[in-house]
């Protein structure tokens, strides 16, 4: 105690950089400021994340970690990486535009490396804490911002609601958080702690208000009940579910006819639909089933390995058509809107084979009981339903929504498992 007591802070800074523990315990603050900070801010959500992957290296067991990127679970993103940076080879785009398109996968490299870290980590539920209380200090900004629009730090006035970012990211935060809550509420109500159940209920009802009330995207109420489903198939009985879903749908029917703005949301998918067809109108929905059309064909003339990374856009540049009535056609994009033709036209069926790889290998890492797997078969769900209708893999937030959710979810399952497995191997 007495030599502690004389410790100079210069000696303090000294052994803790050379602890093992506290670089770890760095790694873990990083991450959970990673974590809190992705509602917010894509600049802050970036430096915090580089600053843990710095972290990470100086006590990391390079031999453990390279034995750890063997599991398909790591290899099948690094083969995605690898793939973009090799058809750069037979693309056809300018260079630039070859390696700003392999940009995108560049994240799913961190994602072996959270793997690693947070099967060692007992400080893993920190960061979906963190997250969720972030998500919900922005669900109260969001209210404010819908009454005294200018709060808002978006200057777009169409965003209603929105105080950084845009409605798709905000629905999908706020879509996965409320959905993700139902597990511990079952639970809790179970072990009947009916206070905590309710104030995680109460919280998981702000999401879902909010998504009626002010601010919704279409892709989220498409998935919404899709993630209920798969929550109910594998955590509910059957009397439950009906309850649940004749309880749900007594919502669903009270938020339809008190909110316009929900009406109007939902309205404009037909809407979309035949002016699209009856004028060639871009619209939101006719855009993405000209996109659709369009990189079905590309991906017919190079079916095996693509055009090659950031083709895309000189390939919609060809069969544009001059502006005129049809107008949809005239719509150039480097990105179809979709993660599986985003991933055909560039890279082939060797691409699709890649990425479908990536999400069925991460299905079955969340395979058993538990809030972490929970959490991380939510978040593999909603990233494959979502990326029917968007390139979700690839954009910046709902890419690090998968990287982190499956990173932190899947250390927390494989350390479970190995735990799992030392108490057999005592008690044979």
């Amino acid at each position: 105690m007495t030599v502690l007591a004389r410790e100079t802070p210069g000696h303090m800074l000294r052994r803790r950089l050379r602890s093992p523990a506290a670089w770890r315990d760095t790694v873990d603050l990083f991450a959970i400021l990673t974590a809190a900070s992705l509602p917010w801010s894509t600049s802050l959500a970036g430096i915090f994340n580089a600053l843990m992957l710095l972290c990470v290296v100086p006590f990391l067991d390079f031999g453990a970690f390279l034995q750890s990127l063997k599991r398909p679970i790591c290899a099948a993103p690094i083969a995605l990486v690898l793939l973009a940076l090799v058809g750069t080879l037979w693309s056809d785009a300018a260079w630039g535009a070859r390696f700003y398109a392999v940009n995108p996968t560049v994240k799913l490299l961190v994602l072996p490396v959270l793997l690693y870290h947070f099967e060692r980590s007992p400080r893993s539920q920190w960061v979906f804490v963190a997250f969720l209380v972030s998500c919900a200090l922005l669900s109260v900004m969001s209210w404010l911002v819908a009454f005294y629009p200018n709060l808002a730090l978006k200057t777009d006035p169409m965003e209603r609601g929105i105080f950084v970012k845009n409605y798709i990211d905000q629905s999908q935060e706020f879509a996965l958080c409320a959905v993700a809550l139902a597990y511990p509420i079952v639970m809790l109500l179970r072990e009947k702690r009916y206070w905590f159940a309710g104030l995680l209920t109460a919280l998981a009802l702000t999401f879902f208000i909010n998504m009626a009330f002010v601010v919704v995207s279409r892709t989220a109420l498409v998935t919404i009940p899709i993630m209920f489903g798969v929550f109910a198939l594998l955590h509910l009985r059957w009397r439950s579910i009906a309850l649940i879903s004749a309880a749900l749908l007594v919502g669903a029917v009270l938020s339809w006819q008190a909110s316009p703005y929900l009406r109007h949301t939902a309205e404009r998918f037909s809407d979309d639909y035949t002016r699209y067809m009856e004028k060639g109108e871009p619209t939101s929905a006719g855009l993405r089933l000209e996109f659709w059309r369009k990189s079905l064909g590309f991906f017919a003339e190079a079916p095996i390995k693509g055009h090659g990374t950031g083709s895309t856009r000189g390939l919609f540049e060809r069969v544009a058509t001059p502006a005129g009535q049809y107008q949809a056609s005239a719509e150039v994009i480097g990105n179809p809107h979709n993660q599986t033709l985003n991933v055909a036209v560039q890279w082939g069926v060797i691409g699709i084979a890649i990425l479908y790889a990536i999400w069925i290998l991460h299905l079955r890492l969340f395979r058993g009981d538990g809030l972490a797997n929970w959490i991380g078969l939510l978040v593999v769900v909603q990233n494959v339903f979502t990326s029917l209708f968007n390139s979700h893999l690839f954009d910046f937030h709902e890419g690090w929504m998968y990287v982190i959710g499956v990173g932190v979810a899947g250390g927390m399952v494989i350390r479970a498992q190995q735990v799992e497995a030392k108490m057999r191997e005592a008690g044979s």
